[in-house]
């Protein structure tokens, strides 16, 4: 089992609305079975949000975060566009210096192609194994899942 928890998927919609639903935290109860809630006043560098996480067993957990990475889509030289989300784990452990963690999600499209999501957590710190990388690893499949049918359902 992996210590940095990952998951991608394909999504057959622009980049853009990939990006407009990652950033519609307020709508995240409406699709996201593994962040039912995300309380963020405005996704920017530096704002705190705080995710309201759902494990596969039913149990929940509140994860206090701070967005370090907001990098809107942009085209590259070659044609592909990429976007980027990432947030620092700012819970006990962290302040602790037990475990730390940051989480980021990366949007890559190539021209006329599908978005391609992909997330991890790179977990550092002495009690990572506590953190329950496999159970993340869970989440974060469920929520690229879920991210996929929610984007492909607003591509008309």
């Amino acid at each position: 089992m992996s210590r940095n928890p990952e998951a991608s998927v394909e999504i057959n919609a622009s980049l853009d609305v990939v990006w407009r639903v990652m950033l519609d935290t307020a709508s995240y109860a409406e699709w996201n079975p593994f962040v039912v809630r995300a309380d963020c006043a405005e996704p920017r560098v530096g704002e705190p949000i705080v995710l309201h996480v759902r494990w596969a067993n039913g149990k929940g957990t509140r994860s206090p975060e701070r967005i370090s990475v907001l990098e809107a889509p942009s085209t590259q030289d070659d044609g592909t566009t990429r976007a980027t989300l990432a947030y620092v784990f700012e819970g006990w452990p962290a302040k602790l210096g037990l475990v730390r963690g940051t989480r980021f999600q990366r949007l890559t499209q190539p021209p006329g192609g599908p978005t391609t999501y992909e997330t991890v957590e790179e977990f550092t710190g002495p009690m990572v194994k506590y953190a329950g990388p496999g159970r993340v690893a869970e989440g974060f499949r469920r929520h690229a899942q879920a991210l996929k049918e929610r984007a492909e359902s607003l591509t008309t």
